[in-house]
C-alpha cells in the first residue's frame, strides 16, 4: 500500500489499526465510558450546512492566518499527542518536521516521548508547548523556562484534567508504555517512569499519583501568566463564562475542547459550544477549536463560527503509524488541499471570506 492511495484523513485509521498493537490503538482512539462525546465531535460537524457563495472570482486563494500577532500558513495545528513513538520510532520528530515545511504549529506535549529541545532543534518549526501542571511547581517551572528558552511560541494549560477520565479499553489492555519509551521532558525523575499497573490503566495511577488532588485553580492560572512571557492558552473550555475568567485571568487565548472526548463523556461537541464562547469573550482573546477535525468543510465550518484555527489530533497519529514523516507530510497535503478547494468552492478568496453566513 502506498501513501496515493490514502484520500482523506479517515483512510489512515484502518491500516494504522493493523499497524499498532492492541494496547496502543486503544489507548490512542478511545474515549471514555461511553463514548458518546468522541461519536458527537464528528456528527456535529456533519450536521452543519455550508451555503456557498457565488460568481465570486477565487482563481486564486489565500489560507494564511495570524494567531497571538504571528503569522502561519494555514489556519490549522497539531493537537497535542502524548508518547507519539509508541505509533512510530521518529514520533514528535516526524510530526514536527512535516508539520514545520508546511509552515503549521505543532503543539508539543507535556508527556512528549522526545524532549521539547530535542523537538525545537528542528530547523523552521513553529512550535507551541502544552503543559499539565504537577504537584511539585518547580517542575512545572523549570518545563516551562525551558521552553521559552528553546524558542516556544506559546504556552498551553490543559485545564480539564483534575482527574484522567475513565478509559476503558485502557482499563481493559492494562495499559502501561512500552519499554524503551519515557515522557522525555520530565528527564530522568521518577516523573519520566509510567509503570506498568495490575488490572488498571497505568497512566490513570500515574496521574493519581502525580497531579495535584482535586486539581487546577484559577490561581494557579494567574501564576502561570506571571512565570512566563510566553502568551499562555488555556485548552479544554466548553462554557462562556469560563473563557471570559480565562481573559480576566491572564490567558491569550482558549481553545474549545473536549479532550478529543476522553475526559467526561456526555460533554458537548467543541463545535457545538464555539459560537457561545467567541460571543463571550467578545474578540478579547483568541479563539480556536479541537475535537472531530476531520475534512476541510470542518475547517471551514469552524472558522465562520468563530475560530481562528483548529487542531487536528487522531488522524496525524493513525497517518504517523502508517508512514513516518512522509505519513504526516501526505496526510496534512490532503487537508491542506480540501481546504484550498473548499474555499473556492464557497466563494472565499482568502480567510477573511469565510464568514459566519457561511454556514445555515
Amino acid at each position: 500500500m502506498t501513501l496515493e492511495t490514502f484520500v482523506n484523513l479517515l483512510d489512515f485509521e484502518a491500516p494504522a489499526q493493523e499497524i499498532l498493537t492492541q494496547m496502543v490503538y486503544g489507548y490512542y482512539a478511545s474515549g471514555a465510558d461511553d463514548e458518546i462525546t468522541l461519536y458527537e465531535n464528528r456528527a456535529a460537524f456533519a450536521r452543519l450546512r455550508l451555503r456557498p457563495r457565488v460568481l465570486r472570482g477565487v482563481a486564486t486563494r489565500d489560507m494564511r492566518t495570524t494567531l497571538l500577532g504571528r503569522e502561519y500558513a494555514a489556519p490549522v495545528m497539531i493537537a497535542p499527542m502524548a508518547l507519539q513513538r509508541m505509533a512510530h520510532p521518529d514520533g514528535e520528530l516526524a510530526v514536527t518536521r512535516a508539520a514545520a515545511a508546511r509552515g503549521i504549529v505543532n503543539v508539543l506535549s507535556t508527556m512528549s516521548s522526545t524532549s521539547l529541545e530535542d523537538v525545537a532543534a528542528v530547523p523552521n518549526a513553529p512550535l507551541w508547548f502544552q503543559l499539565y501542571v504537577y504537584k511539585d511547581r518547580a517542575v512545572v517551572r523549570d518545563m516551562v523556562q525551558r521552553a521559552e528558552a528553546a524558542g516556544y511560541q506559546a504556552l498551553v494549560l490543559t485545564v480539564d484534567t483534575p482527574l484522567l477520565g475513565k478509559r476503558e479499553a485502557d482499563i481493559r489492555n492494562a495499559f502501561s508504555v512500552p519499554a524503551g519509551i519515557k515522557a522525555a521532558n520530565l528527564k530522568d525523575t521518577y516523573l519520566s517512569q509510567i509503570d506498568a499497573a495490575q488490572d488498571d490503566s497505568a497512566l490513570a495511577r500515574y496521574w493519581r499519583e502525580i497531579l495535584r488532588e482535586g486539581g487546577l485553580t484559577w490561581e494557579d492560572v494567574d501564576w502561570l501568566a506571571s512565570i512566563t512571557k510566553m502568551p499562555l492558552l488555556l485548552k479544554g473550555i466548553l462554557r462562556g463564562d469560563d473563557a471570559a475568567l480565562a481573559h480576566a485571568h491572564g490567558a491569550q487565548g482558549v481553545i474549545v475542547s473536549n479532550h478529543g472526548g476522553r475526559q467526561l463523556d456526555t460533554s458537548p461537541a467543541a463545535i457545538d459550544v464555539l459560537e457561545e464562547v467567541v460571543q463571550a469573550v467578545d474578540g478579547k482573546v483568541e479563539v480556536l477549536l479541537d475535537g472531530g477535525v476531520r475534512r476541510g468543510t470542518d475547517v471551514l465550518k469552524a472558522l465562520a463560527l468563530g475560530a481562528k484555527a483548529v487542531l487536528v489530533g487522531r488522524p496525524i497519529l493513525w497517518a504517523l503509524a502508517v508512514g513516518g514523516e512522509a505519513g504526516v507530510a501526505h496526510a496534512l497535503d490532503i487537508l491542506l488541499h480540501e481546504i484550498d478547494l473548499n474555499m473556492a468552492l464557497c466563494g472565499c478568496r482568502s480567510l477573511a471570506d469565510v464568514t459566519r453566513d457561511l454556514v445555515g
